[in-house]
């Protein structure tokens, strides 16, 4: 029996990429939507895209067996509760964030995942013949999907990180590489006094002017590349998901700017998952596929707490506190000043 469960891991990990094709097949034909929050047959689903019922079953039936459906009775198809967060029109809908990551690509240079490995590089820049970023950035279409993906991967952080952290204390706060703002947003939105600045590139930054209109008057838009500066008259800067995207030396140049232009008072909030020091049993493999896809699309890892503290001291930061968030949420706080 042992064994058996054994060789039914190994299957179940083995054939995991075509479970990923599946889940993008039916976020491309935007299968949720069709069938919404009703039982829906087989046949109704196949006449919205003109195909024969005996084809649209067999997508079905993979999605129920992924769980992402049911079959109430045969041919007979509601969604999930996980299905229905591939609804366009959930309120806490991740329909973008799925069809970012089962996109070609996030998923080619997987493919090349093993030259990435005894490298140290990225396989994505030679896959595609320029670095993600710049990729993204000579297709604006999917560059507004990258952005959308991202505003909702930070939902979820941007609800609990208000309150597990005092932002109400600084005068300005600067979300470098903040995206579309919808963190920035809720901060601001938490505690009133704090005027704020989203720092990004003009194509990360293209949805943000829609997300902090609410703020206006408390908050501006300031085009920039945090590769080359930080904004000045800032007392708390807040970096979330940018540092994993790096290496060492990439990261530690964000961080000299910030060190560069933060007040002897000043902070610096970085928000990312934080490995264990060890990968005990049962851990959900999230993290550490995560850790992977920075190395074979970016070049970037994820960390440790004493590689993030490492990082910072090397920077001219201190790490002073770490703050974890709910476990479903796989999020921490960590806190740094300038040292020196």
């Amino acid at each position: 029996m042992a064994d058996q469960a054994a060789r039914q891991l190994l299957r179940q990990v083995s054939m995991g990429a075509m479970a990923t094709y599946v889940v993008g097949a039916a976020t491309k034909l935007g299968l949720a939507d069709v069938i919404g929050d009703r039982v829906c047959s087989t046949e109704t689903v196949a006449e919205a895209y003109g195909v024969p019922a005996e084809r649209m079953v067999r997508l079905l039936r993979a999605l129920a067996a992924l769980g992402l459906c049911v079959e109430e009775s045969a041919g007979q198809f509601g969604l999930t509760e996980a299905g229905s967060f591939l609804r366009t029109d959930h309120p806490e809908s991740a329909h973008a964030l799925v069809r970012m990551f089962t996109d070609p690509i996030m998923l080619h240079a997987w493919a090349d995942l093993d030259t990435s490995v005894r490298t140290g590089k990225p396989a994505f820049d030679a896959v595609f013949g320029k670095p993600f970023f710049g990729h993204l950035a000579d297709r604006p279409e999917m560059s507004a999907l990258f952005n959308a993906s991202m505003s909702q991967a930070t939902r979820a952080v941007a609800a609990f990180v208000p309150d597990h952290f005092d932002f109400g204390r600084f005068r300005t706060i600067a979300d470098i590489g903040g995206g579309d703002g919808t963190l920035l947003a809720a901060i601001l939105n938490a505690h009133p006094q704090p005027r704020g600045i989203l720092f990004d590139t003009a194509e990360g930054s293209a949805q943000a002017v829609a997300t902090l209109a609410p703020m206006q008057g408390r908050c501006s838009i300031v085009v920039g590349d945090f590769f080359e500066t930080a904004p000045a008259g800032v007392d708390c800067y807040v970096l979330k998901s940018v540092i994993h995207d790096w290496n060492d030396e990439q990261a530690g140049r964000i961080l000299q700017h910030c060190r560069a232009a933060v007040p002897a008072d000043g902070v610096l909030v970085v928000i990312e998952p934080v490995l264990p020091d060890l990968v005990e049993p049962g851990t959900s493999p999230g993290l550490y596929l995560s850790d992977m896809n920075m190395l074979v699309n970016l070049g970037g890892r994820e960390r440790t707490r004493a590689e993030f503290a490492k990082l910072f001291a090397d920077n001219g930061f201190e790490l002073i506190e770490t703050i974890a968030l709910p476990p479903e949420i796989g999020f921490s706080v960590l806190v740094a000043t300038p040292n020196g």
